[in-house]
């Protein structure tokens, strides 16, 4: 990341996420906590209103993102209160960028690209939209490399999680706890 783009602890993120064909996805904001060897971490309060096209809500709970400084996914941490019981949501994304928009507003733009790696109170660890990726891939035109990417990513990040390893080893309690000091 340049450092005219980089974000500075307490800066307002916005995520803006699209799909490959450039139609909007998510958008949900944040404040910035810190970087460490993993990626930039931000923090995602409850009350939060988050959107994207026909869908609009408050979150329901804590969390923290983490963007990485190199690979094709983007990891949600949430806490206990999660209303749905997710314990950690991975969208598998290219494109990942960083634009500064204002003094202490950055976006974190990226191409969602539909996998999801998710672990869940009640049904543990999966593989998510894998029907999504595959009408996408058609109906989009996914170059087949980059397919090829998506799925040894989605492969690699489920064995991470499973077997623990960081970042996915309980190092968001801390961050969590840093966002929460935040005024």
């Amino acid at each position: 990341m340049r450092p005219a783009t980089a974000p500075a602890p307490g800066d307002l993120v916005v995520a803006r996420n699209r799909k490959y064909d450039g139609t909007a996805h998510w958008v949900v904001p944040g404040r910035y906590l810190g970087s460490d060897n993993h990626g930039h971490w931000i923090f995602q309060g409850t009350g939060e209103f988050i959107s994207r096209p026909g869908a609009a809500l408050y979150t329901g709970s804590d969390a923290v993102m983490l963007v990485p400084h190199a690979g094709d996914w983007v990891a949600t941490f949430y806490d206990d209160t999660h209303p749905d019981g997710v314990e950690l949501y991975i969208d598998l994304a290219c494109e990942l960028s960083w634009n500064r928009i204002r003094p202490a507003v950055v976006e974190c733009h990226l191409v969602d690209m539909d996998l999801d790696v998710v672990r869940t109170k009640d049904r543990g660890l999966y593989v998510d939209d894998e029907e999504e990726f595959a009408e996408h891939r058609v109906e989009m035109n996914y170059p087949a490399g980059l397919c090829t990417r998506m799925e040894s990513a989605t492969a690699a990040l489920m064995d991470a999680v499973a077997a623990r390893q960081a970042p996915f080893d309980g190092r968001d309690a801390a961050w969590f706890t840093l966002g929460r000091t935040l005024p």
